[in-house]
């Protein structure tokens, strides 16, 4: 059974279920639009993924069926009537980037579960995610060039590389609707499951991330990040320094000792 976290607020209820954390955005008067409140439990509820070393996943998901409508910039210029979260929003640098997840991204895998419209903010959070389920009459897109306004969370940046120059353009410059089948086949998303099915879909990614060595799984996440747009030269470089030391692991050795013996490996992390 999940335990509810000190930090969840009133837009963003953030939970923990043994390794997984699961942040819910709950404003669904507003399709879960993002508000200050949302966005300071979303950047803690990413440190906190960060910083708990019993954590080895999250799940980003919405409540009611409906992921995130973007942002609502009214109620984003205004002060929320929680004095702990106003506090947060002085203690935080960049709160409403941290929590979109454009700067600081939690150091463990994220997985988005997708009900619903997950359009403008709603995308560029996806686009910040790392493994991506939709149900199957969810609408994703871009919509702020159709404002006059700019995908201000990374998605300019991220989705060439992400699924190429074409796809990126197609997305950015139209300002159109997607279908969960055209991202999928523009391998912006993962996997499409019936309606009312994505969290528990997204539960099960988690569970097998879960499973696996925690040092492996976040040093492939950061060798990932931190060599995408390098040479292969320079970026082997970096992917040595970072595998050598979890080669070398307690987890490494237990998962030897588990294949060998024909058991689950039970990893600690060391």
């Amino acid at each position: 059974m999940a335990d509810l976290l000190d930090i969840s607020t009133e837009h963003c209820t953030v939970e923990r279920d043994g390794h997984v954390v699961i942040v819910t955005m709950n404003r669904p008067e507003a399709r879960n639009a993002l508000s200050s409140s949302m966005l300071v439990g979303l950047a803690d509820a990413w440190a906190y993924m960060s910083d708990t070393p019993e954590v080895r996943v999250g799940i980003l998901t919405g409540a009611d069926g409906t992921f995130c409508a973007g942002a609502d910039l009214k109620a984003m210029g205004q002060q929320p009537t929680d004095p702990r979260v106003r506090e947060r929003m002085q203690q935080i640098p960049d709160f409403h980037w941290k929590g979109l997840l454009r700067d600081g991204r939690p150091t463990k895998p994220l997985i988005c579960a997708i009900e619903g419209y997950a359009v403008a903010g709603g995308t560029e959070l996806l686009v910040g995610t790392d493994l991506r389920v939709v149900a199957e009459s969810a609408t994703l897109g871009l919509f702020e060039a159709k404002r006059g306004l700019f995908p201000m969370g990374g998605s300019a940046i991220r989705l060439t590389h992400q699924i190429g120059y074409a796809n990126a353009m197609d997305i950015l410059l139209t300002a159109r609707a997607v279908t969960p089948a055209e991202a999928l086949e523009m391998g912006l998303i993962n996997k499409i499951v019936p309606d009312g099915q994505a969290l528990a879909a997204a539960r099960e990614l988690a569970d097998q991330i879960a499973d696996c060595g925690p040092l492996a799984v976040q040093g492939i996440l950061r060798t990932v990040r931190e060599t995408a747009h390098l040479p292969e030269e320079e970026a082997l470089k970096i992917s040595d320094e970072i595998g050598w030391p979890i080669i070398g692991s307690e987890d490494a050795k237990e998962g030897s000792r588990a294949f060998k013996e024909k058991r689950p490996a039970v990893f600690e992390g060391k």
